[in-house]
């Protein structure tokens, strides 16, 4: 496994469990208004493997999960061994996902290995590439994985980070559609601070007021709906 950072102790990463948090390095997206550049780009000192099983072998007592997050850990050819360790020493596992990998997202499931899946949903399907920088996305793939989260038996919420003149109120309901039936959508205000693209950096959040005005129709196609600060 290649890590770029463990965060040691969060109480929002995992809903309802204190969790650490373990980022793994690289991704194959290269989302402008993405928070994380170093892990993306890779330019992060390793943490060695070692260091992680050894912090989380003296916090068995005070820990009750690890979230994997990234960069797009499914890029990691170790990640269900290493999960397997994980669950091996008694912690829930949350894994977040850019959904490019169902492949390895289906392996994971069929394992019984992960507790939680968070996987974001960047903008509405025509424009998945402007939202990703991608322009060789296979959006097969993200419809691929969003299906088996919706069809499987994992707990599982989708989440957009929105950004204003990004994306439009429209746009947001329209991703609502895209999972229709879902146990659970966040929409993730935007904080404008480090982004891949500095530009991002001077984009604004959608003021709460507005998001809220969308709550009676995204409610129709989903389960349950939040928007988180």
């Amino acid at each position: 496994m290649e890590i770029g950072g463990i965060q040691r102790f969060s109480s929002i990463d995992f809903p309802g469990k204190l969790a650490t948090v373990i980022f793994t390095v690289g991704c194959n997206f290269r989302c402008p208004f993405c928070h994380n550049p170093e892990l993306v780009e890779g330019n992060v000192e390793k943490v060695p493997e070692e260091t992680v099983w050894e912090f989380l072998s003296v916090r068995r007592e005070q820990l009750e999960g690890v979230v994997i997050s990234g960069g797009e850990p499914t890029l990691q050819r170790d990640l269900p061994d290493f999960i397997e360790k994980i669950k091996a020493l008694g912690f829930a596992v949350k894994l977040d996902t850019n959904g490019t990998n169902p492949r390895i997202l289906k392996i994971l499931l069929s394992r019984g290995i992960l507790d939680f899946v968070a996987m974001d949903i960047k903008h509405i399907w025509s424009r998945y590439a402007d939202a990703t920088g991608s322009h060789s996305l296979k959006i097969e793939n993200i419809k691929h994985s969003v299906d088996l989260l919706l069809n499987g038996d994992v707990n599982y919420e989708f989440r957009t980070t929105v950004i204003r003149d990004f994306h439009d109120l429209e746009d947001i309901v329209a991703l609502s559609e895209q999972i229709r039936g879902a146990k659970r959508y966040v929409v993730q205000e935007f904080i404008p601070k480090k982004t891949l693209d500095v530009s991002f950096a001077r984009k604004l959040p959608f003021e709460k007021s507005s998001l809220e005005t969308l709550i009676p129709k995204i409610e129709k196609n989903v389960q349950q709906f939040e928007i988180r600060q």
